[in-house]
């Protein structure tokens, strides 16, 4: 495994390779950093590991309020919350594999995930960015019928299958987000926009999500917390949009860059 640091208009990204290019600078295609300068020879990168290995992964569900608006879901009153397991991790340019024998109804999220830095536990509000490592994007991709009808309306299973969370393309630091509440979003498939938002339009911002699951458990470091999805989800269009195989999903957040992948079927 190998770390790469690379720099854009003074911010500091941090990705992870699993093939050594001591020699040469990396650049993402479309994304905005322009990689870290070794020989001056820049190259294209097809695929990254996610920029992070957490011991656990949480989530928030119904997080932005044109979210819980389309699907016509009342406000929680505390975060929603559940967990995808870890090897539903994957990175950059890999592949979301649809399993052979269903789901068949899989959807796409972008969300902005943040790792925690160091160990802590009811964390105030006012100091809780300070437990923050850093953040990524992530695609939350969720299986409709695995959450809605197959698990009873339980979360878990269908958000953890293998590869359903992308996470990268890298880790952007903390000091380069200043307000984290204050980042556009966006998904595309096939180069289709089908997610626009502002992480302005959250219910519990950055801050009080950290502290808010901090009264509960411990925040160990490396957590991975993604911050919930914003509207255009496709179970929520007419007709409905779920992933095939053959699409390319992109989602973007701003300040961090563009997260990639194509969807194929497992054979």
């Amino acid at each position: 495994m190998h770390i790469y640091r690379f720099m854009h208009n003074q911010q500091v990204f941090y990705g992870l390779m699993d093939s050594p290019r001591a020699d040469r600078a990396a650049v993402l295609a479309g994304d905005p950093f322009t990689g870290l300068e070794r020989t001056g020879e820049i190259i294209a990168v097809e695929r990254l590991l996610p920029p992070v290995t957490p011991p656990n992964i949480l989530c928030l569900g119904l997080n932005y309020r044109k979210h819980a608006d389309e699907t016509g879901t009342t406000y929680p009153r505390d975060p929603v919350m559940f967990i995808k397991s870890t090897n539903a991790l994957t990175g950059y340019g890999r592949p979301i594999v649809l399993p052979k024998a269903g789901p068949d109804e899989v959807d796409y999220e972008v969300e902005l995930a943040l790792v925690i830095g160091q160990e802590g536990k009811n964390i105030p509000e006012a100091r809780a960015l300070e437990y923050v490592l850093g953040y990524t994007c992530a695609n939350d991709v969720s299986a409709r019928d695995w959450q809605k009808r197959r698990q009873k309306k339980q979360w878990a299973r269908g958000k953890s299958f293998d590869t359903f969370c992308p996470v990268g393309p890298c880790l952007v630091t903390r000091d380069s987000i200043p307000d984290p509440n204050n980042l556009a979003l966006e998904t595309r498939v096939n180069n289709e926009v089908l997610q626009k938002s502002n992480t302005r339009d959250m219910i519990f911002p950055v801050r009080r999500i950290i502290s808010l699951l901090s009264q509960s458990f411990t925040l160990l470091p490396g957590t991975l917390i993604l911050t919930g999805t914003p509207e255009g989800v496709g179970f929520t269009r007419t007709p409905p949009r779920f992933l095939q195989a053959g699409d390319v999903v992109t989602v973007a957040v701003q300040g961090i860059g563009e997260l990639t992948n194509p969807v194929v079927r497992e054979t």
